[in-house]
């Protein structure tokens, strides 16, 4: 434990010893847009993080993939900055910039030298307040995000399963459905569909803006007024109010596609990101697959040689989602054998738990992936609109190397008895099915 304290006195000296909480400032312009900001001047650049709280848990049958949908619209003209020229205005002020959308969030990043700071803004604040919906660039787009669909599909084994597994898992939430949406709502989107579903979801009362680098906290906010705070506030979108159901048994299915060796997806449901099992479920996580050493790989991948790869994670989310665990047979392996050392160790961490040792190791791992991240102005940003959201307050990031110090053995051992129960389980396998056995299903 010795090395553990140690290792955790100099993660949070490093981390947070140029920055304390004190030192984010916030503030809500009246059309309700929040915006966070850390000034940071370690180097004369900037970055603006824009997190709107809109993914695929808004979405509805007939509509699904509208948000990742406007992942590409965002960038393809509004009234002052017609189509291409976000990039090209970006990129010739110093500056570039990407996006994400996720089951929750679709969010978009920019980084550029701290003097085109306002450059930024006036970007920003048109594609929000005047976005162009032009027929011809949707229809181009639909084309964009159907090619991207099949292509993903088809090049990623892990992709095909993903969209199965969690068809089946979710029996009512709206995680069940895929970011990207289903092929027959990408094709049937109405201008209509767009425009509402923009307007509801990319309103200012519906972002978190936050924004670090080299800046002045007096004149980010002076710029946010005077773009962003013309924006006109809309109605607050329904909540998502729909509730998964608790799972009553074991889910099994098996997809049939051309592999060499089958695929292996086990998926058990847990709570939020914001629960008060998260820290235990994320160290528990990484003491399954978190590096060679971790539990998975190293019995099946170093030791029975009956996996080329394994891995697991739980995914962000403002709703109870699922852990997934997947691994790829080695050659000559059954899927069976696959899921029985699986399950074996699983069961190890319920019934014996785990080490003390072995705690320390992925505390320190824990604590130094948060300290890497917070070493720059980007992981900043992110970290700190990940807490707002996901978590309830950017504040709670400057605790959370307490909050994972203070997961003991005994908790590891109760999130695995409470959670990874077979009838809590979702498992897919993704093989090469026999001729005869596609006919008799």
């Amino acid at each position: 434990m010795k090395r553990f304290l140690l290792a955790f006195l100099l993660c949070s000296s490093a981390a947070f010893g140029q920055t304390e909480v004190e030192d984010v400032k916030s503030f809500t312009l009246d059309n309700g847009m929040k915006v966070l900001v850390l000034e940071d001047h370690s180097i004369p650049n900037a970055n603006m993080y824009l997190f709107w709280k809109v993914g695929s848990r808004n979405e509805y049958p007939g509509i699904t993939g509208l948000s990742h949908f406007f992942e590409h619209m965002m960038f393809n003209g509004s009234e002052k900055y017609g189509p291409k020229m976000f990039d090209r205005t970006m990129e010739a002020a110093g500056g570039s910039n990407n996006a994400y959308t996720t089951e929750n969030v679709t969010v978009y990043t920019d980084w550029f030298p701290s003097s085109s700071i306002e450059t930024i803004f006036d970007l920003e604040a048109d594609r929000i307040a005047n976005l162009a919906l032009d027929s011809a660039m949707v229809e181009s787009e639909r084309g964009v995000v159907l090619s991207e669909r099949s292509t993903g599909l088809e090049n990623s084994n892990y992709r095909f399963l993903n969209e199965q597994v969690k068809a089946v898992a979710f029996m009512a939430h709206p995680y069940r459905w895929p970011v990207i949406g289903y092929e027959s709502d990408i094709k049937n989107w109405t201008k209509e569909d767009l425009q509402r579903y923009f307007e509801t979801y990319y309103a200012p009362n519906n972002a978190v803006v936050v924004i670090t680098g080299d800046v002045d906290y007096e004149n980010v906010k002076k710029l946010a007024e005077e773009y962003f705070g013309p924006i006109p506030a809309q109605e607050p979108p329904r909540e998502v109010h729909t509730v998964e159901p608790p799972q009553l048994g074991e889910k099994r299915l098996v997809v049939d596609k051309s592999v060499s060796t089958p695929n292996l997806m086990m998926a058990y449901h847990v709570p939020e990101t914001g629960s008060e099992d998260y820290y235990a479920l994320e160290l528990m996580n990484a003491i399954l697959s978190n590096g060679n050493s971790s539990r998975l790989y190293n019995s099946l991948v170093d030791q029975q040689q009956l996996a080329t790869s394994v891995f697991s994670y739980v995914p962000e989310s403002f709703d109870p989602n699922l852990l997934y665990i997947y691994a790829v047979a080695g050659k000559g392996v059954e899927e069976t054998a696959l899921e029985e050392a699986i399950t074996a160790e699983l069961e190890k961490i319920k019934t014996e738990g785990v080490s003390e040792k072995e705690l320390e190791k992925v505390k320190n791992q824990k604590l130094m992936e948060l300290y890497r991240t917070l070493e720059t102005i980007n992981g900043k940003a992110n970290t700190l609109g990940t807490y707002e959201l996901f978590f309830g307050d950017y504040k709670k990031m400057f605790t959370a190397p307490e909050q994972y110090q203070k997961v003991t053995a005994a908790d590891i051992q109760r999130v695995a008895n409470k959670y990874l129960k077979r009838e809590n389980r979702t498992v897919g396998v993704l093989k090469d099915l026999p001729e005869e056995e596609e006919t008799a299903q």
